[in-house]
């Protein structure tokens, strides 16, 4: 919880055992406990911003003022009336403080972990327009693809300034990520004040002319920052990491203009995505696939779309390395070595950019199953998959609904056979006990998150400590160049995943 919130709950609870004990309240200063307790609550909105969490602890605040009121009326008029109020007040009360204590810790302001590594993480945001190709989710054949792009680069360890926040558009993601989720909106409204360890606009690191670039693509129904955890970690051991936010397959992107591309429900992009790893259903009319108004008057799949914004991204990243408008990224990234990664949707999307861009030097797919072209052509580069195995999978389904057995048999298959036929190096690795969610920041939202079925059976921050772990050796070894002894063998540190490896 932050500083203020604390200290409200801190001012109630000093207030009700005053108010409690008629001694105590008697005093003079005592009695201003109360007052005490509405200022902090009205400082706790001011400053920090109010969230329905804290409801309970601002009624709270304001019932104990009235009731002081009331008992100081009571002393004067020993009235029976005021004197029930009184009691009644301080019973609900106690009750309420429960509440008001229990509500901030169970959907906390969180903090992600400080990254280990030795740089500093700088962040920007670059909005830019595909003039080549038309937008697919949109009726308007005039309408061009655009992207929105945030970098997160290594900057100087003496770098000072606001931290930036997590969800700069919180409100319109978010009420577009709860409505495809089914949840209402407002439970999602406290992540516009959780901020990360990146500073917008910070000086570039300088001890090194340039820095390897990591490509990120988030999942459906998703956000550009849906993996900080891991980003973070990266840029600040020594990567320029690129995330983009892909209208239609995100929640919501909201463009520096103002407008706005809310993604397709679930039931549509599951119609929209599934055709490229899953054979149709028998019985299926080939009229009746499914098909977005862009993709209608192009032709092609969804997933190859999609990664035609990866291929456009890297377009954009040569010029951008020659000049970039903020004056800071000119020169520093270096495209001989770039690596791509992706959750889910955005693993799909990996396999297929990795088969199309040979640029693409590394490829990391996570929890994802793979396009029947990628299993029929297979990949070239180094590649890795960080998934599950399939009892965590189905603990998966019975907890939460997750994927029918024929999507869970073909997310494991079609992975395995890509990982099987790969020309160069591979590895495969799976971790016990983690769900979907625990790949992402959500697993971390909330503590309860496992209870929920949102998050699987193991620890939340060891499943991230393991996918940084794993994801930082693979692109160490086959993006940076560096030594990766974790891709050695099995680590003693992480007895339960399950590795392996192809090296030729």
């Amino acid at each position: 919880m932050r500083s203020l919130e604390i200290l409200l709950l801190l001012a109630d609870l000093v207030a009700l055992v005053i108010l409690a004990f008629p001694r105590l309240h008697d005093a003079g200063w005592c009695r201003l406990s109360t007052s005490a307790a509405v200022a902090i609550a009205s400082a706790q909105v001011g400053v920090e911003g109010p969230r329905w969490q804290l409801v309970p602890a601002y009624a709270l605040a304001l019932l104990l003022f009235l009731a002081s009121i009331a008992r100081r009326s009571t002393a004067a008029a020993d009235a029976a009336p005021q004197v029930r109020l009184a009691r009644i007040a301080i019973g609900c009360a106690a009750v309420g403080l429960a509440v008001a204590a229990a509500l901030p810790m169970i959907v906390p302001v969180f903090q992600f972990p400080p990254p280990t590594g030795p740089y500093a993480i700088g962040t920007l945001t670059y909005h830019w327009v595909d003039t080549t190709r038309s937008e697919a989710f949109v009726v308007d054949p005039h309408a061009r693809r655009e992207l929105l792009v945030q970098i997160w680069y290594p900057a100087r360890t003496q770098a000072s300034g606001p931290r930036a926040a997590y969800l700069p558009d919180a409100g319109p993601v978010m009420t577009a990520f709860a409505r495809i989720q089914g949840r209402p909106a407002f439970i999602f409204g406290h992540l516009k004040y959780v901020m990360t360890h990146a500073m917008g606009t910070a000086p570039a690191a300088t001890d090194l002319p340039c820095f390897p670039v990591l490509l990120f693509l988030e999942g459906a129904s998703g956000f550009r920052q849906m993996n900080n955890y891991q980003v973070e970690q990266l840029a600040s051991r020594g990567y320029i990491v690129v995330a983009i936010d892909q209208p239609g397959a995100a929640a919501a992107v909201v463009f520096p203009d103002g407008h706005q591309v809310t993604g397709l429900d679930r039931a549509q992009f599951q119609a929209a995505v599934r055709p490229s790893y899953l054979p149709p259903a028998p019985g299926t009319p080939p009229d009746e696939t499914p098909m977005l108004p862009g993709l209608a008057r192009r032709g092609g799949s969804l997933v190859a779309y999609l990664a035609q914004d990866v291929v456009f991204t890297v377009d954009q990243l040569e010029s951008l390395n020659r000049a970039d408008p903020n004056a800071i990224l000119t020169g520093k990234l270096d495209l001989r070595r770039i690596g791509v990664f992706g959750i889910s949707l955005g693993g799909i999307v990996v396999g297929e950019a990795c088969r199309r861009d040979q640029r693409l030097r590394a490829c990391l797919v996570m929890d994802a199953p793979m396009p029947t072209e990628v299993v029929q052509a297979g990949l070239r580069q180094p590649s890795m998959w960080i998934t599950r195995d399939v009892a965590s999978m189905r603990l998966e389904q019975q907890r939460s609904g997750g994927w029918p057995e024929v999507e869970i048999q073909a997310h494991q298959t079609s992975m395995r056979a890509v990982y099987e036929g790969l020309s160069g190096a591979g590895y495969f690795v799976r971790v016990p006990g983690m769900f979907h969610s625990n790949f992402t920041d959500i697993a971390i939202w909330t503590p309860m998150a496992p209870l929920l079925g949102v998050a699987g059976p193991i620890n939340p921050q060891r499943a991230h400590d393991i996918v940084n772990a794993y994801t930082l050796a693979f692109f160490d070894r086959h993006v940076y160049g560096r030594p990766a002894k974790l891709l050695e063998g099995p680590a003693g540190e992480y007895p339960d995943v399950v590795f392996e490896s192809r090296v030729p």
